[in-house]
């Protein structure tokens, strides 16, 4: 029994992992793979070997998800209300909407593929009924076979099919058209990145204008913000963010498998700086595509780092 709760606890990044592109939010994904775990060591004396411990894990984790999520809305970024390009000076009338979470990335944990965490592949999957999400989950993340996934699922190999057949259809009407994105520790993506930070550090709007795609896009929550180009996005961020040099401290780090920046900031010179938020950053091999900013000072911490950035660094400091 030992031996199978040592092979259950090396599963937890993944179960989280597995949970947050479930449901979207990375602290359902940490309650729901404890619920999992819970329900796991209730009925460890049942398992008796006929699958495999990680399709046995999973088919519990499944089936948590899928409960947590009867009845549940999908959540979603600011693009996802379909009100891009609104104006930023007029507040979205969002208080009920469910918004998306970023996973900071743990770097000792990366156990699965980077690309199916990104930002706007978990955004499109919520738009998908839970249990169509699950079959998708479970073959292109787990790569099971579809008689595992429909052991999982308590379901027959036709229904598994026919579920990922919708599923892929669906997902090519909502999903943004793939982009060649770089990872997020390659030197293009470091230097990009590095580019981001400075440019918000000292105000330098030029620098970031040049860093812009022209069709970039700019996404905030939960303010549901969204403005879609380089000449929308610049003269926001000229006016209302990148307002004077020393306002803003970052650091690099990753999350959702793309570069991200850790911010701090204070409202003027003479104060000290607090957790701000995350950047998370979507880059081709020269230009910055698509910045998601949350507005939520927990996410430095959850990031690993300190409420005080005089005591933080990071793997990718200039």
């Amino acid at each position: 029994m030992a031996e199978l709760w040592d092979q259950l606890a090396d599963y937890r990044p993944e179960l989280v992992a597995l949970c947050y592109r479930m449901t979207g939010s990375v602290q359902e994904a940490e309650d729901l793979a404890q619920e999992t775990y819970l329900r796991a060591w209730r009925s460890r004396d049942a398992f008796e070997g006929r699958s495999s411990v990680r399709t046995w894990v999973y088919r519990i984790a499944m089936n948590v998800c899928l409960t947590a999520l009867k009845g549940s809305g999908r959540r979603v970024l600011p693009a996802g209300l379909g009100v891009p390009g609104q104006d930023p000076d007029v507040p979205l009338a969002a208080a009920d909407v469910l918004w998306l979470d970023p996973l900071p990335e743990d770097p000792a944990h990366v156990a699965e593929r980077r690309s199916t965490l990104r930002l706007a592949l978990v955004a499109s999957l919520q738009y998908l009924p839970p249990r169509q999400r699950a079959a998708f989950l479970l073959r292109e993340v787990l790569a099971l076979p579809a008689d595992e996934i429909a052991e999982v699922l308590g379901t027959t190999v036709p229904a598994v099919k026919s579920a990922l057949q919708r599923a892929r259809a669906r997902l090519d009407e909502v999903t943004p058209t793939p982009d060649a994105f770089v990872e997020p520790d390659s030197s293009a993506a470091r230097a990009i990145l590095n580019t981001y930070i400075a440019a918000f550090e000292t105000a330098d709007v030029p620098a970031l204008t040049r860093l812009l795609r022209d069709d970039a896009t700019l996404e905030v929550v939960p303010s549901g913000l969204s403005l879609s180009g380089k000449g929308a996005c610049v003269p926001h961020l000229a006016a209302h963010v990148l307002t004077a040099p020393g306002l803003y401290r970052m650091f690099p780090t990753v999350a959702n498998g793309q570069p991200a920046a850790a911010a701090y900031h204070r409202d003027h010179l003479d104060a000290p700086f607090r957790p701000f938020g995350l950047a998370v950053l979507a880059t081709d091999a020269t230009h910055l595509v698509a910045i998601t900013t949350f507005l939520d000072p927990a996410l430095v911490g959850a990031a690993g780092f300190p409420a005080d950035p005089a005591h933080a660094g990071g793997s990718f400091r200039r």
